[in-house]
């Protein structure tokens, strides 16, 4: 559908990458049909970054697509965020899932993020519009930032399970461990701080000596370690369920809404609305935890992403095994 794929595949060895293996393992169709009216030489081609939630989801959108008829070309391990953008908006590549949050602030630019779903999915998909591009229905996956404590300590911290209930404890007891990004980032550490009543580096707030700063990814085992009560964390990541953290409530509305929507470009969904059914088929049944646990088979336990969306998407019945 998208340029053909031999001007991708030219594109792609232009900047270094090449495509990830096609391998998706053989389905047959199950919620998830053969659309109607659908001609035998409709095409599709779906791309996604390179890292391992990107990855899983690439291939459930190469399975879903290929059970609803289409022939796919599979534009998976893209590295970085611009260059799986400039696939969908040059038109080299017709559909990939991202998220509401990064297509406002990376792409168009706004330096704040709105942390209500409904309000940021539709700020988005109004303003995308103008780049060729549909932003399909929020997921209820919302992928955005939050702070974690390990299980085993939320007794000890009086039950805690919400943000605002950390500004209720003892100065010993606000300790945090954050990525160097996010603690200079102008939305990160320093306004949450605010916004939840703490002030940094004040003795009755969070002093300096409370903050450990930490490379990217360090947080979550610094975290379950004790080196700190409070993890910066990514609430859909699988480390949450593999070190027994227990993500809190934001229930001040601070960090904005990062949902997942298939991104779809315009001129295809005209042309096979279809489409926009049978993704929301699989984006509608993926949540927080959902996401968690099949980024832990990937990232702890070694499974490979198609392997991991296809049994998922078997056992939702989205698709069923050849017999």
């Amino acid at each position: 559908m998208a340029a053909a794929a031999l001007a991708v595949g030219s594109l792609l060895a232009g900047c270094g990458l090449q495509p990830a293996a096609s391998y998706v393992p053989k389905a047959e169709p199950g919620i998830i049909k053969p659309a109607e009216g659908l001609p035998d030489d409709a095409s599709l081609v779906v791309t996604a970054k390179n890292y391992t939630e990107a990855l899983t989801l690439g291939k459930m959108a190469v399975l879903a697509a290929t059970a609803a008829g289409f022939k796919v070309t599979d534009l998976s391990n893209v590295p970085g965020s611009q260059p799986f953008r400039d696939l969908l908006v040059s038109g080299k590549a017709d559909m990939g899932w991202d998220y509401t949050g990064t297509g406002w602030i990376i792409y168009m630019g706004h330096e704040e993020g709105i942390p209500d779903k409904g309000k940021q999915w539709q700020a988005v998909h109004d303003e995308d519009l103008g780049n060729g591009l549909t932003w399909g229905e929020p997921s209820p996956e919302n992928n955005t930032y939050s702070f974690a404590v390990r299980k085993d300590a939320v007794k000890k911290l009086g039950g805690i399970s919400k943000m605002s209930q950390i500004a209720k404890l003892p100065v010993k007891d606000r300790t945090f461990c954050v990525e160097s990004e996010f603690n200079s980032r102008s939305d990160g550490f320093n306004p949450w701080l605010k916004a939840y009543g703490m002030k940094r580096g004040a003795a009755n707030g969070v002093p300096d000596d409370n903050i450990g700063i930490y490379d990217t990814g360090a947080v979550y085992s610094a975290t379950a370690n004790g080196d700190c009560n409070f993890g910066e964390v990514f609430t859909t990541d699988g480390r949450i369920d593999a070190l027994d953290l227990v993500v809190l409530e934001d229930d001040r509305k601070f960090f904005p809404a990062y949902n997942l929507a298939p991104v779809i470009s315009t001129e295809t969904l005209e042309e096979y609305p279809q489409l926009a059914d049978v993704f929301e088929e699989v984006s509608s049944r993926l949540n927080d935890e959902v996401m968690r646990g099949l980024n832990l088979k990937v990232d702890v336990n070694g499974e490979e992403p198609a392997d991991v969306a296809y049994d998922w998407m078997v056992s939702e019945g989205l698709i069923t095994e050849p017999q």
